[in-house]
């Protein structure tokens, strides 16, 4: 009798090209090894297409089993076991738990307003410099949405460069975003970064593991470090699915980010209604809304309340680290009845 809208993954059938994509591979047999450069040669080509960027060159990727397995690898590649790894909380919560689960330390430099502080890097970086700190960057950021401008990235580039950072971008969101949107991809204003990009939020393809890990110009000699077995992890059928997707999935997706502009209209009409109470800014980009809830008095986990009284499943805000009390993350990739039934839940449960 529960709501699930916690958990990141769509309400939505199948693209039909990746379905297709699918079925023929297993209707050969075709369900061996992962080989071959197509996944990267497709994102290339989206890139280039939807992003007007021309900036993935082939011989400067690999394959890895997901971005989060892509990051902690892009970790060891360019610091060592004793070195932080710093984060911009509000903040994906993996984010902490593979770092601490690699035995490194986090350190936080939280976002303002939702979007990047500067100012809080510059001190972080600076105060961090002879420890040859790490920044993962989260762009689109989530649990916010924000799509980071293409100024607030050439800052952040020329911190890094300027105090020793390396910056290892999280873009898994990247194809979630509005039309009248820009998304800048980082390796775009810094030669020295590391990338993890995938089609697994954008087709909601989760379950089909496999994501593509990109060195700007600079770091290719990083890259090329990267461990043989690691290319054993990503599954041949995610790497088919993510090609298919990334060739032939731009008018499935562009459905889906019309369908996700809409359904955020939709929240903030029914939470203006029925919860006013609640803080919501629409963000142009990814699939999730960040409720701040604190003037509702449910104390540092309203989402623990709505789930008690209202039979609804949101994302806790504490996991989110710093500047997540008192807020929850709620899914609106689903049905506008589902939307409008959990917010009617939500205020029955208060």
């Amino acid at each position: 009798d529960v709501l699930p809208l916690w958990v990141a993954e769509m309400d939505v059938p199948l693209a039909e090209p990746v379905a297709r994509a699918i079925t023929e591979a297993v209707a050969l047999g075709d369900t061996g090894y992962p080989a071959g450069t197509a996944y990267a040669e497709a994102l290339a080509g989206f890139a280039r297409t939807r992003w007007g960027w021309d900036g993935i060159e082939v011989g400067r990727t690999a394959i890895v089993p997901d971005v989060m397995l892509g990051i902690v690898e892009m970790i060891k590649l360019v610091s060592g076991p004793g070195d932080p790894v710093i984060v911009s909380p509000p903040v994906y919560p993996p984010f902490y738990l593979f770092v601490r689960s690699m035995g490194r330390a986090i350190v936080e430099a939280p976002l303002a307003d939702g979007r990047l502080d500067l100012a809080v890097l510059e001190q972080t970086f600076q105060r961090l410099r002879a420890d040859r700190p790490v920044y993962l960057l989260c762009s689109p950021h989530n649990p916010t949405g924000t799509v980071h401008t293409t100024d607030e990235l050439t800052a952040l580039a020329r911190l890094a460069k300027t105090y020793g950072v390396r910056v290892i971008a999280d873009e898994i969101h990247a194809p979630v975003v509005s039309k009248d949107v820009e998304f800048v991809p980082y390796l775009s204003v810094d030669q020295n970064g590391l990338s993890l990009m995938s089609a697994s939020k954008g087709w909601n393809l989760s379950g089909l593991k496999a994501a593509v890990a990109i060195a700007g110009p600079a770091a290719a000699d990083d890259l090329a470090r990267l461990p043989e077995e690691v290319s054993h992890g990503p599954s041949h059928l995610g790497s088919i699915a993510h090609t298919a997707a990334l060739r032939e999935g731009g008018d499935w997706l562009d459905a889906v980010v019309s369908g996700l502009d809409e359904n955020r209209k939709l929240l903030v009409s029914l939470l203006d209604e029925h919860l006013p109470e609640i803080g919501y800014l629409p963000s142009p980009a990814t699939f999730l809304a960040w409720l701040d809830c604190r003037n509702l008095g449910l104390g540092d986990d309203p989402a623990a309340v709505f789930l008690d009284r209202g039979r609804v499943a949101l994302t806790s805000g504490a996991g989110f680290g710093t500047g997540g009390a008192g807020f929850a993350r709620f899914n609106i990739a689903t049905s506008p009845e589902v939307i409008t039934e959990a917010v009617r839940r939500m205020a029955t449960a208060l």
